[in-house]
């Protein structure tokens, strides 16, 4: 058996806008078990990164061995208060089960979101196999709980109440689609918001490096648009915990109705 390590050369971003290409950093060719190639890419690298700072950020709040909570202890618990009250209200308030998925979903979302504000880094979150990903899983594992819950009764979520027996097909029709579309939408939001964000900060920089390196007089004018920029990255950081926030609300939503079937 002979193994076959294959370094790739792309793994230097040399435009903003590769930030969104998955690059092969190394492949591991192994002929056994019909296994051809383990990659690894700067999708999973950046992945482990996101991984490592949640962990390491969460250890560095711990209260064990502190009379008085640091700031970011202080921090942290806030967060858990906010998600676990947003539980409660969205879903039902026995339902803190949940709150440990609903807050690792939340800062692993809100980690990636921040890193990729990072320039040159890779975007985790505005990748659609990432979001999508996450949004299928979602989609899934909620479906799965709502048949175990009500069994059989769980398709009357399909039905409104009050139907005319004529409209049942075509309302069963759309309400499927509708329910469907749900796995595809949680994703679709979150990538469409921060690419587009990360896209138009890629051409804004582009566009102000050459007036920066045109003169003196037009770097100085260009002072204006890159005050602007500056601005503009302020709201991809607010973006980045919005998105946070809405997608996590929402798979709260989906979880209210797979649990009360409304």
């Amino acid at each position: 058996m002979t193994y076959n390590m294959l370094f790739s050369n792309d793994y230097v971003i040399l435009s903003p806008l590769n930030q969104f290409e998955v690059t092969n950093l190394i492949g591991l060719n192994i002929p056994f078990m019909n296994i051809v190639n383990f990659s690894f890419t700067n999708l999973s690298l950046y992945t482990c990164l996101v991984l490592v700072v949640i962990i390491g950020l969460h250890f560095y709040g711990l209260n064990d061995t502190f009379l008085i909570p640091n700031n970011w202890s202080i921090t942290l618990e806030s967060f858990y208060a906010s998600l676990s009250n947003m539980v409660r209200e969205q879903i039902s308030k026995t339902s803190e089960v949940y709150i440990p998925f609903i807050y690792s979903l939340f800062f692993f979302i809100l980690t990636a979101n921040l890193i990729s504000n990072v320039p040159y880094s890779f975007a985790v979150t505005a990748s659609a196999v990432v979001s999508l990903g996450l949004s299928m899983t979602i989609f899934i594992g909620v479906t799965i709980l709502a048949l175990s819950i009500h069994k059989i009764k769980f398709f009357s979520f399909f039905v409104p109440g009050g139907t005319p027996i004529a409209l049942v097909p075509l309302l069963v029709l759309i309400e499927f689609v509708s329910y469907f579309a749900r796995s595809l939408s949680l994703g679709i939001r979150l990538f469409a918001n921060l690419f587009a964000g990360h896209v138009l900060l890629a051409i804004l920089s582009s566009f102000l490096y050459k007036l920066f390196s045109s003169g003196i007089l037009v770097a100085i004018l260009t002072l204006i648009p890159f005050a602007l920029m500056i601005g503009i990255i302020g709201l991809e950081l607010a973006v980045s915990f919005i998105q946070a926030f809405v997608f996590t609300i929402l798979t709260c939503s989906y979880l209210k109705d797979a649990i009360l079937l409304h």
